[in-house]
């Protein structure tokens, strides 16, 4: 069991002002997960057994694969898309290296001069990969935008705020990571305390346990439960209500004994939009890091880039030249 709530969307996902009773009772929870801890689980989204057991087999497989033949899809030959596979400890949080191996993803798209944007780079060894990858794509998206009209209507905004703003043109991040069993009394970690970037992280674990949340009363457990997500929101919807909505730290360790896999979705605002805090939300606590989301002005996308960048400094390198 898990001290973070359990959400039943399914009145969400009823179309534009159907059920609306039954949608503020939701949006209700949502908001009050959101002002707590910033983390819930979410059930009743809809999303297949089916999908979920095609990308997870599929995404073994793939790391069943020599290292030699899964860096034949490395991060490096994605190029300015910054998509591909990546060995343990390539990436960093907070400068130390994570203790995990992993595949970025995207929205697939044409070929573009544009940063974190283009085709994606899928494995000939293992094909099925492509099509459980994509089609997750499509349905998890539909499952965020459900989620964000419940925060909408939680922060007494139409259902569709974000839908018809924000996120018409979302951009959305997608990572498979593997996370080989830790050393017990070792100081590593498989990702360290950070914070998501943007509004929405939607996160498929498998049936080990590893990932950590950071509440008021201390780090806890946020175990897998079937048939579930783990939702948590970004620091743009923290910048959006000046912190009244929570982006919180987490972390990872995979003490299970086990091979662990997870699979967080980002749902995020479009790459040109800027994000200014809403004008009468009334503000929260201060960040965890001292830092003042407020004072950030651009648009997501320069956002992003400059967290990403720090997480893959070599492939910034490049991105530079």
């Amino acid at each position: 069991m898990s001290e973070l709530p359990v959400i039943d969307i399914s009145p969400l996902l009823l179309s534009k002002d159907a059920g609306f009773r039954d949608k503020g009772v939701v949006a209700e929870r949502i908001g009050a997960a959101c002002r707590d801890s910033g983390f819930f689980y979410v059930s009743g989204h809809g999303v297949s057994p089916e999908l979920v057991a095609r990308l997870d087999a599929a995404a073994r497989r793939f790391f069943e694969l020599p290292v030699e033949v899964k860096n034949e899809i490395s991060m490096e030959r994605g190029g300015r898309a910054w998509r591909g596979f990546f060995p343990v400890g390539d990436e960093l949080t907070s400068g130390r290296p994570d203790q995990k191996e992993g595949v970025y993803f995207g929205a697939e798209e044409p070929a573009s001069e544009l940063p974190l944007h283009g085709p994606n780079l899928f494995p000939e060894q293992v094909p099925e990969l492509r099509a459980a990858v994509l089609d997750y794509l499509g349905t998890m998206t539909g499952v965020a935008q459900a989620v964000m009209s419940g925060i909408a209507l939680s922060l007494e905004l139409p259902e569709d705020y974000f839908r018809t703003g924000y996120t018409t043109d979302p951009t959305i991040l997608f990572r498979i990571f593997h996370y080989p069993p830790a050393v017990p009394n070792k100081d590593e970690w498989g990702v360290g305390e950070h914070t998501d970037y943007g509004l929405l992280t939607l996160l498929l674990q498998d049936g080990n346990e590893g990932l950590q949340v950071h509440t008021s009363s201390g780090w806890i457990d946020a175990p897998p439960l079937p048939g579930t997500f783990v939702c948590n929101i970004g620091d743009m919807l923290d910048k959006l209500t000046g912190g009244l909505y929570r982006s919180t730290p987490h972390r990872v360790r995979n003490l299970s004994g086990n091979e662990r896999l997870s699979y967080p979705f980002f749902f995020d605002p479009g790459w040109d939009c800027e994000v200014p805090p809403l004008p009468y939300t009334p503000g929260g606590r201060a960040r965890w890091d001292g830092q003042d989301l407020r004072a950030f002005s651009g648009t997501y996308g320069d956002y992003l880039l400059a967290k990403v960048s720090k997480v893959f400094p070599h492939l910034a390198e490049a991105l530079a030249k």
